[in-house]
């Protein structure tokens, strides 16, 4: 590793760090009780959403980059690929359900991705399975069926919309000429970089103590600015403003899926949250909520940005946003 890319390393580490304490210490300052009237409400308000984003997605960010690690160093590129069927289609729909083996959340999931990909997966295998992954695992089935049952098909549309949007999406980016284009020049030089621990040439710990620093710095700071995106957001546009929107079978799905984009829930608790308005909003727009956020908000985006060119995720945006809104509806008029 050249002296130029050790010191970047170290500055984008640092960076890091630095943002953590900065964070550890405004928490600290919010918590304590001379803090209360010292900070304007607004103020106190963005700072407390952000934070609560980050502490929420963390462990999962973590989880994922470890499992990113043991896939990428301890499972071999052609098991991979002899597990996976060889058609296309079949392809993408095994992949899309490794999230029932695999119970991380989106923020998890994009390091994982990032893994996969460097183990041969492509960009659209690699988008089916980011899509898919946050609803279908056990965790998310589990609390959604706790939270709302059998009652209005929330549950069954909730995964095999999932199933569907993932698959079709992931078949619309397979037709790229150039897939690999899709990705960031950054991520696509990793990708086609040798990987040290297939020739034995370093001992996997260390590969694997490097594989961590390099994934943190790269999705960490992302964390941090989609995070504080999320809170700036949610002060600025309040959800009683969304909830006035509730009783309209258009707007209703609209509303909720803006709302999905800002709050940047995690895909195992997203269920409990939109409870509360389950008196107010269509059973479609709930959905709407269920699907579209976990494939899609802003702090994913700014995660995602560290593997996906900007063109690609306004692609992305797009196709699963105007999936979801179909969906939505299409539940409205048949519930």
């Amino acid at each position: 590793m050249s002296t130029l890319t050790r010191g970047r390393s170290r500055a984008r580490t640092g960076t890091v760090i630095a943002a953590a304490l900065l964070l550890a210490a405004v928490a600290v300052r919010l918590l304590s009780p001379a803090s209360s009237d010292a900070l304007p409400e607004a103020l106190s308000d963005f700072v407390t959403l952000t934070l609560s984003v980050i502490i929420e997605s963390v462990p999962f960010v973590f989880l994922g980059i470890l499992i990113s690690i043991v896939v990428q160093l301890w499972v071999p590129e052609r098991l991979l690929h002899r597990v996976l069927p060889r058609n296309p289609a079949a392809r993408r729909l095994t992949i899309s359900v490794l999230g029932i083996l695999l119970p991380v959340c989106e923020c998890g999931n994009v390091p994982l991705a990032r893994g996969l990909m460097m183990r041969g997966l492509s960009v659209s295998e690699s988008v089916t399975f980011l899509l898919a992954a946050p609803i279908l695992n056990p965790v998310t089935i589990v609390t959604t069926y706790q939270v709302f049952g059998w009652e209005d098909g929330i549950l069954l549309a909730r995964i095999l919309g999932a199933l569907v949007i993932a698959n079709l999406v992931g078949w619309l980016f397979s037709h790229a000429p150039q897939q690999e284009q899709l990705l960031t020049p950054g991520f696509r030089a990793s990708c086609a970089a040798p990987h040290p621990h297939d020739h034995g040439r370093t001992p996997r710990m260390l590969e694997a103590l490097s594989l961590f620093r390099s994934e943190t710095t790269a999705i960490m700071p992302a964390l941090f600015v989609g995070s504080a995106i999320a809170g700036l957001i949610q002060v600025a546009a309040t959800r009683d403003l969304l909830v006035t929107l509730g009783s309209d079978p258009i707007w209703s799905v609209l509303a909720l899926m803006a709302l999905a984009f800002v709050v940047a829930l995690c895909s195992n608790v997203d269920a409990f949250f939109i409870l509360a308005l389950g008196s107010t909003f269509m059973p479609g727009s709930i959905v709407a909520f269920l699907v579209f956020g976990p494939m899609i908000d802003v702090k994913m985006l700014a995660l995602l940005r560290t593997t996906f060119t900007t063109r690609t995720l306004v692609t992305l945006t797009a196709l699963v946003a105007l999936s979801a809104a179909a969906l939505g509806l299409g539940v409205n008029l048949v519930a």
